[in-house]
């Protein structure tokens, strides 16, 4: 929802600004998942997946803000 809203802004500055925060988003969504297999509501291989899956995307929304930063 982030990248989306700030997609909407009127500067790139603000843009790349909503690109941290979804990253950050993102982190705190693998923080509730660590959470949530410790309460034993995934399972380790869940959370596993979930935490490749994140840092795959956030390796995507850093290159998005270097490649918007670098023009």
């Amino acid at each position: 929802m982030n990248i989306a809203e700030g997609k909407g802004r009127n500067s790139q500055k603000e843009f790349v600004q909503y690109l941290y925060i979804a990253r950050g988003s993102l982190y705190e969504t693998v923080t509730l998942a660590i959470l949530f297999e410790k309460r034993n509501w995934i399972s380790q291989e869940e959370l596993g997946k979930l935490e490749s899956d994140a840092i795959e995307i956030a390796s995507m929304i850093k290159g998005l803000i270097n490649s918007i930063n670098r023009t």
